[in-house]
């Protein structure tokens, strides 16, 4: 199964002369998320990771199969002002603007052991501003992990220091 069969071209969506890379197909099809997630998880359990970390909001949707397939905790990543209670808060840098990436407090412990998830790693400011909320709680990133990677983009070296899998590559 190839699964760039189920991700759609959008042009200039969120703005002109952006390609944006859509998974609903993807996700529609029941085959092709089973086939997207057990490709994901391969050789995650070696990690011996105690949580998945999903960024808001695409890495939610496969984050949260992604952990429940490894039998791990999940922990959403998300935008400013939609988590309760004691929150870490990191700004980032993103390839149309700016914006705060937020975690409860109590979500990571030290020790930890985390797989990031993400749908898309475009310029990496979204990865690198989750990994750095793990840091913060006292969690160890021990993979950051991808639906796609958009190469052109270079968001690889914002997070060059930790392991990455990516299962597409544009």
């Amino acid at each position: 199964m190839n699964l760039t069969d189920y991700i759609k071209d959008i042009p200039d969506f969120p703005k002109a002369g952006i390609v944006f890379k859509d998974i609903s197909p993807l996700l529609a099809n029941a085959a092709a998320t089973d086939k997207a997630i057990e490709l994901l998880a391969m050789g995650l359990h070696n990690f011996q990771a105690t949580k998945v970390v999903g960024i808001e909001s695409r890495g939610f949707l496969l984050g949260i199969l992604l952990a429940q397939h490894l039998k791990l905790g999940f922990v959403p990543v998300r935008k400013p002002g939609k988590l309760p209670g004691e929150i870490i808060s990191q700004n980032y840098q993103l390839e149309y603007g700016e914006d705060a990436l937020e975690i409860q407090a109590n979500s990571i412990q030290p020790g930890d052991l985390v797989i990031i998830h993400d749908d898309v790693l475009a310029t990496g400011g979204t990865a690198e501003a989750a990994c750095k909320l793990v840091e913060k709680c006292g969690g160890v990133v021990v993979q950051c992990n991808f639906l796609m990677e958009l190469d052109f983009l270079e968001g690889r070296s914002k997070i060059e220091k930790y392991q990455l899998h990516s299962l597409i590559h544009y």
